[in-house]
């Protein structure tokens, strides 16, 4: 059975390069009907913090990404943080140490800068020099006694290390260029490197699907497999995910975590689908997905060698999309707790007020790019609008005024306000008075909202409805 596995730090929040290793993950584990694991990695004791586990949680189930295995919901092969893990780790490396496979390393912060830097006078590559690897048992015991502290170091073969990688084709490793590294630290803590392989052979992964930036610590991971007498996984190193200027995605480029995109009001749906699309796409471009269709089409043989261009304006244009395609009912429910930030609504609204609000989204629903937008879009219907000096010196005169005071009164004598209704009495205005549409519309529009753009005029006035319109009206002109 295939099973994957991601496995993130929890040193900040959901990264979008990430994100689109879990979504890749996924929808391998979903397409071949595999095990999607999901690992913290978090050893790194410092930086490591329980808030940005919890965080990473949230935003991969916003996204829609389930795993059969975690540390929240537990499984055969748990546990899935790696710091309850420890134990684990150092059992695997006192094996080896025992078999000659691994060994002491007592050398010093100094000694190994010492090393790096002839290493680099002579042109040679800065790594280990393999000083500690054939000590003797007195100089191993004189170390003792001054009390130094010591690493394990693998003992690296000199081969050339080969692999198949699933996106980029028969990759090579000279041996050369890889000397004796370690896997446990002075602490008693696995690296990095040590830590991820035994957990990947513990939880029978078959398959390691990252990013290329990890393709460099894939050696590592093969010789510490075969250290362990352990079946190999296949590898599949994802490109690396970049701005449009093709630099690596960072801050200077907009928001770059899930969390980030979740706040500003984007739909998990529209997510969803634009990640799954970076660097890797079908045979016929197209663009929009369900869940399902995703699953359906995925395979790693159309993922793409070259860099995946994160473009947030893409991501924009689908997410609106999306929101012009999602029931109203829906778009409402997402777009409260933008609502309640605005203080426009509050914890309880009656069935009233609620239809009320859909109704406001629902005129703006085509032009709404994010949820962000809701409050600032329909903000007029719940609350009394603020004219700005600018606009309203350019459409309130004294000919707009008289203009404005003759439509309260055909507004007041409507009986069935509705915006055909509406908008045929008004027309008719603009005709008998011989008024183009636009010089009664514009500062309509503007009494009626404090505002120059918006949805429909007529539709507008209808929903706000004839006593608040008038009101309004009345309150600009007199």
């Amino acid at each position: 059975m295939v099973r994957v596995r991601f496995a993130p730090s929890p040193t900040g929040f959901l990264h979008i390069g990430n994100a689109r290793t879990a979504l890749f993950n996924y929808l391998f584990a979903r397409k071949n009907k595999g095990k999607f694991i999901l690992r913290i990695e978090d050893t790194d004791k410092e930086r490591s913090k329980k808030e940005y586990e919890e965080a990473i949680i949230e935003d991969l189930k916003w996204i829609g990404i389930e795993w059969d295995e975690g540390p929240d919901i537990g499984g055969e092969y748990g546990p899935y943080r790696q710091s309850e893990r420890i134990d684990i780790y150092k059992e695997f490396a006192e094996k080896l140490l025992k078999e000659g496979i691994v060994y002491k390393c007592y050398c010093t912060k100094e000694e190994l800068e010492k090393t790096r830097e002839d290493a680099q006078k002579k042109g040679l590559p800065p790594g280990y020099d393999g000083k500690c690897r054939n000590l003797t048992k007195e100089k191993i015991s004189q170390y003792e006694k001054e009390g130094r502290s010591f690493v394990l170091r693998l003992k690296v073969p000199e081969e050339k290390i080969e692999i198949n990688d699933l996106i980029r084709g028969k990759v090579i490793f000279e041996g050369e260029n890889l000397t004796d590294f370690v896997i446990m630290k002075s602490d008693g803590v696995p690296t990095f490197n040590f830590a991820v392989v035994i957990d990947d052979y513990l939880m029978k992964i078959t398959h390691v699907i990252r990013g290329e930036d990890h393709l460099s610590n894939t050696p590592k991971h093969i010789l510490i497999f075969k250290a362990i007498g352990a079946k190999l996984p296949f590898f599949a190193h994802m490109s690396m995910t970049l701005g449009p200027d093709r630099t690596r995605l960072s801050k200077r480029h907009g928001a770059t975590s899930v969390r980030a995109y979740r706040e500003e009001g984007y739909l998990p749906e529209a997510f969803f689908n634009y990640i799954s699309l970076l660097g890797w796409g079908t045979t016929e471009s197209k663009e929009i997905f369900t869940k399902e269709e995703l699953i359906e089409e995925f395979s790693l043989e159309r993922c793409h060698k070259a860099s995946a261009i994160f473009d947030k304006e893409k991501l924009l244009w689908m997410n609106s999309y999306y929101i012009r395609k999602t029931e109203l009912d829906k778009i409402y429910q997402l777009s409260i707790p933008f609502l309640k930030k605005e203080n426009l609504i509050e914890d309880m609204v009656d069935k009233e007020k609620e239809e009320y609000i859909k109704r406001a989204i629902s005129l703006e629903q085509e032009k709404i790019k994010t949820l962000k937008e809701v409050p600032f879009l329909i903000e007029f219907f719940l609350k009394e609008p603020e004219y700005e000096k600018e606009n309203y010196e350019k459409l309130i005169n004294y000919g707009t005024k008289k203009i404005l005071g003759e439509i309260v009164s055909i507004l007041e004598n409507i009986d069935n306000f509705k915006k055909e209704d509406i908008e045929k009495k008004i027309r008719d205005y603009c005709r008998e008075k011989g008024l183009k549409t636009s010089d009664v519309f514009h500062p309509l529009r503007f009494a009626v909202s404090g505002r120059t753009k918006g949805p429909d005029l007529f539709g507008m006035i209808e929903l706000l409805g004839k006593e608040k319109t008038v009101e309004r009206i009345k309150k600009l002109v007199i």
